[in-house]
């Protein structure tokens, strides 16, 4: 059957966010339909600005099909991109197991943890799979069907509740998800996405950057500050993600690549060899290749064999930079490899061909 979406929302205001251990100025809600099932409310949080905060639902679900459960009332919350975030009870609401006795605060603490999970074997798996006929006992078919062991299955599940577990990773990372990101989309503005690649969340930088970035990686106007940001922002991941994806040229300006050296000074090791991996691909200018000359010997041997392999590219480099890597030839476990740069390079410079002779001599 064809998906389709029925969306109509109004705005409240005051105290919006009652039920909520997140607060909300403001709340938007959007009334869905998916298919033939019934609507259902999501509610979008607004901060005082009115700007987009979060998602949230609440829901009421049986969450087994014995009868032998309480039904279950709770709050489910995404973020602006249908990730999860976290759950909470409305008022004096508590979870239940199959023999009626309420959860501990371990089964809480478990059940954020179970669901926090973006990938888990509960996905592969229909309900009927985990347990047991008649009962929340964990069944060896799931061991049968996925490969895994009991020993992992009970891991992504709480004992006597695996009903439960089951039900809200499902709606933690179903339909709902799909449809939070619709909406966003829908409301997408340059403020969104200045804010999004400021943001601490992974999620929201990526996205960003692959809407203010085209496929070739060249940047939109009025973001290129933003993307230097996210380079040398505190997530490894999505600053590796921008140095990869960002065209080359970004990086010609003389204040830029200064910059983007810094940047190398203080970083961890993994994103400085990104770093170096990025500018053997950009025509570097002059001083950067007397920079990176100087500091030849800075670091390991990988380091120093993607320096040279940045300075080889270019057909001459300046005198400076060859008098730089000639004067780190003693060095004796990284001489080598700059001999054989020197040896590429060509230099016209007779000092430094004094040195590559006298470390030839040395080396026989």
């Amino acid at each position: 059957m064809r998906l389709f979406i029925l969306v109509i929302f109004c705005l409240i205001t005051g105290n919006a966010a009652a039920t909520s251990s997140f607060l909300a100025d403001t709340l938007k809600k959007y009334e869905i339909r998916e298919g033939d099932t019934a609507a259902y409310t999501l509610n979008l949080a607004l901060d005082a600005a009115g700007k987009p905060k979060f998602f949230f639902r609440n829901i009421f679900t049986p969450v087994c099909n014995t009868g032998e459960c309480r039904p279950v009332r709770i709050n489910l919350y995404w973020d602006l991109l249908g990730n999860y975030l976290r759950y909470d009870l409305p008022g004096s609401e508590v979870l239940t197991k199959t023999d009626h006795r309420d959860f501990k605060e371990e089964d809480y603490r478990k059940l954020q943890e179970i669901l926090a999970k973006e990938s888990s074997i509960l996905a592969e798996l229909k309900m009927e799979d985990l347990v047991v006929k008649g009962t929340e006992n964990i069944s060896d078919s799931a061991n049968i069907r996925t490969g895994a062991t009991l020993k992992t299955i009970k891991n992504e599940v709480i004992e006597g509740a695996v009903f439960t577990c089951y039900t809200l990773w499902h709606f933690a990372h179903g339909a709902t998800s799909a449809q939070i990101q619709k909406i966003t989309a829908s409301m997408e503005t340059s403020s969104m996405l200045h804010s999004f690649l400021r943001s601490n969340n992974h999620h929201y930088q990526y996205w960003a950057m692959d809407k203010v970035m085209d496929a070739e990686g060249k940047v939109q106007a009025g973001y290129e500050e933003d993307i230097a940001g996210v380079i040398r922002g505190k997530n490894i991941f999505t600053a590796r993600y921008a140095l990869q994806k960002v065209h080359p040229d970004y990086f010609l300006p003389a204040k830029r690549q200064a910059w983007l050296w810094g940047t190398y000074e203080k970083a961890a090791y993994p994103l400085q060899m990104a770093i170096l991996k990025k500018l053997a691909g950009i025509q570097v200018n002059d001083k950067l290749c007397e920079k990176i000359a100087a500091s030849a010997t800075a670091g390991n041997r990988e380091q120093l064999k993607a320096k040279l392999k940045v300075l080889t590219a270019r057909p001459q480099i300046p005198g400076k930079a060859l008098k730089s890597l000639a004067a780190q030839l003693p060095h004796p476990d990284m001489g080598a490899d700059i001999y054989d740069a020197l040896k590429q390079l060509k230099p016209a410079d007779k000092a430094v061909q004094q040195q590559m002779i006298h470390y030839e001599k040395k080396t026989e």
